[in-house]
C-alpha cells in the first residue's frame, strides 16, 4: 500500500478553517430548539436570494427536490416534454420523469461539456414546456443566447445550480450568476458541493416573485396553512442545523472558489510543463465565465489504465459519468440509442475527474502531474 494518500475531496481539511464557527452556530440552533423552517432557514435564504440578486429563495430537503418542486410549481407534467443533457446526473432526467413529463436530450459541447445552446432550440417542439441547461463542473451555460427565445415562446427556463453556486457569466458589461437567470434556480448542498452542508439539503431560487407562493406551500405538503391543503405537494425542508451550518460557509464561498480556480490553472500549468498535452486535454473555461470547478475534468487517453496507475500511487480520481442519460436502462422506453449523442458519449469514454478542492496543496498537484507523466512516457 502506497504510504502517501490523496483524496479526489478533503472534507476534514475544510472543516478546519471553520470548526469554532460552525460549532457556535449549531450550539445556537440546539438551544433554541427550534429546528424546522426556522429563523436560520429564514435568513440564510435572504442571503442567498441578496447573494444572487433575485428576489425569492426557497429552502428544500436536497437538489434533487429543487428541481421537482420547481417543475411542479411551473405545472410541468404528463404530456410535456423538458429538454435537457444527456452528460449530467441521474437527478437532472429523473425529476422529469417524476412529475409525468418526458425528458428530451441536445448534445454537449466538448469543451465546456454543457449543452449546444443550438441544438436545444433545434429539439423544441409544441409539447416543450420547459429547459434544463445544466452548469456542469462549476461553469455557466451561455444562457443569454437561449434565455430570450424561450421567454418569446412562454417555455421555462429552469438552473440546474447543482454543482455551480457561485459561478458567474459576464454578458454585455453585466454579471450573470447561476441561479439568478432562468424563471427558477436549482441548487444542492449536498456536502460534495463547493456551498456543502453537511448532511442533505437544497433550495430553489427564482426571478419570478409569482412563484413564491406555490413554491413555500409544495415543500410542505401544499400547505399554506395547518392541516389545510390547496394542493398535493410534498415533505421538502431545510431544516435549521443545515441552515445555520449553510451561512458560516457561505461567508467563506468566494474564498474557497478562488482557491479552487487557482488550483486548476496550476493543474494547467504542470500539464504544459510536463508536455503532456499530447495525452491530456484540460478542461476549457469559455470566455466571458468564471468557472469555480465543483470537479476538475479532464480528457485523457486510456483512461482505465491511467486511473489505475494513480490508484496504484495513492492518488484517487473519479469518472462522472461512466453511462450518459439516454443510455441508461430506466430510460429505454425513450428510444434512445447509442450514437445519438456523439459528443456526450465520447466525453463518457475519456474524461476523469482529478482532486480538486480549496486546500489542494502545489506539492500534492505536482506529484499527481509528475504520476500521470511517469505513466504516459513508460
Amino acid at each position: 500500500m502506497p504510504d502517501r494518500k490523496l483524496p479526489t475531496l478533503d472534507l476534514k481539511r475544510n472543516y478546519a478553517r471553520v470548526r469554532n464557527e460552525i460549532r457556535e452556530a449549531v450550539d445556537k440552533v440546539l438551544e433554541s430548539q427550534h429546528f424546522i423552517l426556522g429563523p436560520e432557514v429564514k435568513a440564510f435564504e435572504a442571503e442567498v436570494a441578496s447573494t444572487l440578486g433575485v428576489p425569492l429563495a426557497v429552502g428544500c430537503a436536497s437538489g434533487t427536490d429543487a428541481l421537482i418542486l420547481s417543475l411542479m410549481a411551473l405545472n410541468v407534467g404528463p404530456g410535456d416534454e423538458v429538454i435537457t443533457t444527456p452528460y449530467s446526473f441521474f437527478a437532472t432526467a429523473s425529476c422529469i420523469t417524476r412529475i409525468g413529463a418526458r425528458p428530451v436530450f441536445a448534445d454537449i459541447d466538448p469543451d465546456t461539456y454543457n449543452f449546444k445552446v443550438d441544438d436545444v432550440l433545434e429539439k423544441i417542439s409544441p409539447k416543450t414546456r420547459a429547459v434544463i441547461p445544466v452548469h456542469l463542473f462549476g461553469q455557466m451555460v451561455p444562457l443569454e443566447n437561449l434565455a430570450p427565445e424561450l421567454r418569446s415562446r412562454g417555455i421555462a427556463l429552469v438552473e440546474d445550480t447543482a454543482q455551480a453556486f457561485g459561478a458567474t457569466r459576464h454578458v454585455g458589461g453585466e454579471i450573470q450568476r447561476a441561479g439568478g437567470v432562468g424563471d427558477v434556480g436549482c441548487i444542492s448542498f449536498f456536502p460534495t458541493k463547493n456551498l456543502g452542508a453537511y448532511g442533505d439539503g437544497g433550495m430553489i431560487t427564482s426571478t419570478r416573485e409569482d412563484l413564491a407562493k406555490s413554491l413555500k406551500s409544495l415543500r410542505v405538503h401544499g400547505s399554506t396553512e395547518t392541516y389545510f391543503h390547496e394542493t398535493v405537494g410534498i415533505n421538502s425542508r431545510l431544516d435549521e442545523i443545515q441552515a445555520a451550518i449553510l451561512r458560516v460557509r457561505l461567508r467563506h464561498l468566494q474564498e474557497w472558489n478562488e482557491e479552487r480556480r487557482q488550483a486548476a490553472a496550476r493543474y494547467a500549468l504542470l500539464f504544459r510543463e510536463a508536455g503532456l498535452m499530447e495525452w491530456v486535454r484540460p478542461p476549457v473555461e469559455a470566455p466571458g465565465n468564471t468557472h469555480i470547478y465543483h470537479q476538475y475534468v479532464i480528457r485523457c487517453e486510456r483512461r482505465e489504465a491511467l486511473q489505475a496507475h494513480l490508484e496504484s500511487e495513492g492518488i484517487s480520481s473519479r469518472v462522472y459519468y461512466p453511462l450518459c442519460l439516454h443510455l441508461q436502462p430506466c430510460f429505454s422506453n425513450l428510444g434512445y440509442r447509442e450514437g445519438d449523442f456523439p459528443e456526450a458519449e465520447a466525453l463518457s469514454r475519456d474524461c476523469l475527474a482529478l482532486p480538486i478542492f480549496p486546500e489542494l496543496e502545489a506539492e500534492e498537484q505536482e506529484w499527481l502531474v509528475s504520476s500521470m507523466e511517469a505513466f504516459y512516457r513508460k
